[in-house]
């Protein structure tokens, strides 16, 4: 008996297509939801607006005194513990940011593929500026263990404004994020355009602070102004888009 052997089809285009497509699918089987996305970013963004509040608000602004090292070094040593979580919040804060940056371009990457990199490019970068920031920090507190008390005053109130300058600069570059991250919002149909809107507002504030602070020498004088001019929009901003993140964006996204 003979038995005949039927030459093997080669693959054509399509074919060949259809296998790759299937191995696209089955990697893009371990990729994340854009709803899992939007929740990470949301629980993210509750835990950085309370670490903030803290490290910034309550530690930072409540234990440094600009201009006057004696009064900030008493503060410091009287409250060496609350000053060191302080500075383990701006830790966490430095780490989540990375998180939330990852989190928020898979969640507009459909959006606009570009402008989702580009907000999450801004985003490192103001985390990469806020981590330098806090290294000055670190070395305030070496230079009370280091030197004479006079001196060591002095050197460590330096610190504390090196750490207010890189962090400044950061925060020009988190306003751009916040203005791509606004214009994502805006372009897409599944979330409020008015956040958007607001989001771009608060964005514009964080540059103009920083640009004021550059180059006016008696910025001191309106520090009080600017900050409401900053923390106003941004809360409201940010608030609602942490809101919508953990509760309506499981309902509004596609997978």
């Amino acid at each position: 008996m003979t038995t005949t052997l039927t030459p093997t089809k080669p693959l054509g285009p399509a074919s060949a297509l259809d296998g790759l497509a299937n191995k696209g699918h089955v990697a893009s089987q371990g990729s994340i939801s854009r709803q899992r996305a939007a929740l990470i970013a949301g629980i993210g963004y509750v835990l950085l607006f309370g670490l903030a509040i803290f490290a910034n608000f309550f530690v930072r602004e409540g234990l440094v005194v600009a201009d006057d090292a004696a009064v900030t070094a008493a503060n410091i040593t009287e409250s060496n513990t609350l000053f060191r979580f302080g500075l383990l919040a701006f830790i966490a804060i430095f780490l989540l940011d990375i998180v939330v940056a990852w989190a928020l371009h898979i969640v507009f990457r459909s959006t606009h593929q570009d402008l989702s990199l580009f907000a999450a490019w801004s985003r490192l970068v103001y985390t990469v500026f806020l981590g330098v920031a806090a290294i000055f920090l670190f070395q305030a507190l070496a230079f009370y263990d280091a030197t004479g008390v006079a001196e060591r005053n002095d050197q460590a109130l330096i610190g504390f404004e090196l750490f207010n300058a890189t962090w400044l600069i950061g925060l020009a570059a988190f306003g751009l994020h916040l203005i791509v991250l606004g214009t994502l919002v805006t372009k897409s149909t599944e979330t409020p355009r008015w956040l958007g809107y607001a989001m771009v507002i608060a964005g514009i504030a964080y540059i103009v602070d920083t640009t004021a602070y550059t180059v006016l020498v008696d910025y001191a004088d309106y520090a009080d102004t600017f900050l409401v001019m900053v923390a106003v929009p941004s809360v409201i901003a940010e608030g609602w888009f942490g809101l919508w993140l953990l509760t309506r964006a499981s309902r509004s996204l596609g997978s």
